[in-house]
């Protein structure tokens, strides 16, 4: 899947829901001009970018990377094969004035409604870029070693190690050594309940 589908799919699902740039700005707590410019551009926001916009729809932060339509889709179960998830290649997307690479698969990415959104992420190697979203975060090291930054501290990470933690508090992360780290993320957020 391409990253101007997410583009593209963030601006019909606000016409269709009839919301305004403006009001998607308040609701979220972006601005209008940063929204416009995910709009128009071929290039997906990070994802705690699009974790708002996706509360503020009311819909999973997957719904928006979807190339189904968000209400034909079973409520009830997702089941995903091995490397069948959709997934985001970025190198150099939007993220709020800074650029960085990252590449993630969203897992139950077709299941609407769930609390939970899980996602294969590859982390970039020198570009950190800061995430700061609203409910919990899990992160378990599958490959390599990753370094966590969370409230100014760092923990180095490697295969079969995890963190569960606040994602209120500013966090970032980055792939040590010559391979890509490759963490299982699952991200929670309170809004849905």
């Amino acid at each position: 899947m391409g990253e101007e589908t997410i583009a593209k799919n963030i601006c019909n699902l606000r016409k269709k829901r009839k919301i305004t740039l403006d009001k998607l700005a308040d609701l979220t707590g972006l601005t209008k001009g940063y929204l416009s410019k995910i709009e128009r551009s071929k290039k997906a926001p990070p994802y705690s970018t699009l974790n708002k916009i996706a509360i503020a729809f009311g819909v999973d932060a997957a719904a928006l990377l979807e190339e189904t339509p968000y209400e034909k889709r079973n409520a009830r179960i997702s089941f995903t094969k091995k490397s069948k998830g959709k997934s985001i290649k970025m190198v150099g997307s939007l993220a709020e004035g800074s650029l960085y690479g990252y590449n993630y698969e969203a897992l139950a990415s077709d299941k609407p409604g769930k609390n939970m959104e899980p996602f294969i992420i590859e982390a970039a190697f020198d570009k950190e870029a800061i995430f700061q979203h609203e409910g919990e975060e899990f992160i378990y090291v599958l490959e390599g070693k990753h370094e966590f930054i969370y409230d100014g501290n760092r923990y180095l990470m490697e295969k079969g190690d995890s963190v569960y933690f606040d994602a209120a508090v500013p966090h970032t992360g980055k792939s040590l050594g010559k391979k890509k780290a490759k963490l299982l993320s699952v991200m929670f957020n309170y809004r849905r309940l």
